[in-house]
């Protein structure tokens, strides 16, 4: 179809283009997925480039898949695994992460039980650059049918590291008056080594928000996972923990917003670093006020600085962020537009915090089937993804945008 109708395909996307607000075409071409693709992850690849890995339908169940961008071209879509018994929710995503050279990681969802968020972590591992997969492993053995999930995978020495909201102790929750600390949904992490031999198993957090998304970033004080925290006042600010000298670091909370919130927003931070840079978004409506925040952690320093508000009262949040080592950094997210459609964001954050522009990249619905729009640097671009939903079917939309953001 392609072939013989490339002109026709050249003017729909342009005209695509146009009617999103993102300019002419800026080098990336269009992504191997096809209809009823969605869930868009992106990670770095150690070669250069992004990996983007998604879910697609496939007979009566579903694939993972991914592709390498590289050098503004798709490599052909590889499948790592499928399955009819898969848990796919808008907002816990599957993904693809090459840790090294040779070991890759990969893990998506499986159902434990006919309770609506009974579902169990599995991960597959690839020692050939994601060409072949092991058979999955769990890496949790409670076995209750409870929610396992928000899961962020990362290079742990010659191993693979791995953290997740594990839900194993709110099924004491049946047994009637429990301490919130006794029932809550927790923060664990574990080890698999190439042969997929689970080590190191530690929980990080004994209390946090239900299903808000985890992420990692790989700094130069090592490993550093980003959460949405929960005290027993229903409390729901960012934390961050290290992982040093075999285990992880007491919950540093990154701003006291004090977010009384009683239940989860769905709504998870994101972080990344570049040596002893660390930058986390994240969104909040504490005291009833919408807002998309940001705050670095610099060299030297044991302490975030000032938060810094990126957008105000239309923000959504479903965030990523990028920062580079002098402290810039990038922030995405969604904002409110008309007609319970969302904008897609981005805007620039200099180092002695001055805000850039708001750029908008691209109007997508404010529903939840739109997911979590994703944001990866590659040289001296940044590679966005996210899902479109039209007329009811999925597709996910790639794009680029140079890393210098023109104000506008």
């Amino acid at each position: 179809m392609y072939r013989h109708n490339a002109m026709r395909t050249i003017v729909l996307w342009c005209f695509f283009l146009a009617v999103h607000g993102c300019g002419s075409p800026t080098g990336s071409s269009m992504a191997p997925t096809s209809t009823g693709s969605q869930l868009p992850h992106l990670s770095q690849h150690p070669g250069g480039g992004v990996i983007m890995s998604w879910v697609e339908p496939d007979g009566e169940g579903h694939r993972l898949r991914f592709a390498h961008y590289a050098n503004g071209a798709w490599s052909t879509a590889q499948t790592v695994a499928r399955g009819e018994n898969w848990f796919v929710n808008w907002a816990d995503f599957p993904s693809v992460e090459a840790l090294g050279k040779n070991l890759w990681a990969a893990h998506w969802l499986v159902r434990s039980g006919w309770q609506t968020y009974a579902y169990d972590v599995a991960v597959s591992l690839s020692i050939d650059e994601g060409r072949t997969w092991s058979d999955p492993i769990k890496p949790h053995d409670d076995n209750t049918p409870t929610e396992h999930g928000f899961v962020s995978l990362f290079p742990q020495g010659q191993t693979v590291g791995l953290v997740w909201l594990d839900g194993r102790k709110t099924i004491a929750s049946a047994a009637g008056d429990v301490a919130p600390h006794d029932i809550g949904m927790t923060l664990r992490s574990a080890t698999l080594d190439p042969q997929g031999k689970i080590t190191g198993e530690f929980q990080i957090d004994d209390l946090v928000c239900d299903c808000c998304q985890t992420d990692v970033s790989l700094s130069a004080r090592g490993p550093v996972v980003v959460y949405r925290d929960r005290s027993a006042e229903e409390i729901r600010d960012i934390s961050v923990a290290v992982y040093g000298d075999g285990g992880w670091s007491e919950a540093k909370t990154v701003s006291d917003d004090n977010w009384q919130v009683f239940g989860c927003p769905v709504n998870g931070p994101a972080i990344d670093s570049s040596g002893d840079v660390i930058a986390v978004a994240w969104h909040t409506q504490a005291d009833n006020q919408p807002r998309v925040r940001f705050a670095r952690l610099l060299a030297g320093s044991d302490e975030f600085d000032t938060p810094i508000d990126i957008d105000g009262a239309s923000a959504m949040g479903r965030v990523d962020v990028l920062v580079d080592e002098n402290g810039e950094a990038r922030v995405s997210w969604l904002r409110r537009g008309d007609d319970n459609m969302a904008e897609l964001c981005v805007r620039s954050v200099d180092p002695t915090g001055k805000l850039g522009g708001v750029r908008v990249i691209a109007e997508i619905a404010a529903t939840r089937p739109s997911g979590f729009p994703q944001m990866m640097r590659d040289g001296n671009q940044i590679l966005l993804a996210w899902t479109e939903v039209v007329d009811g079917e999925f597709r996910i939309t790639t794009d680029t945008i140079p890393w210098s953001i023109p104000v506008r």
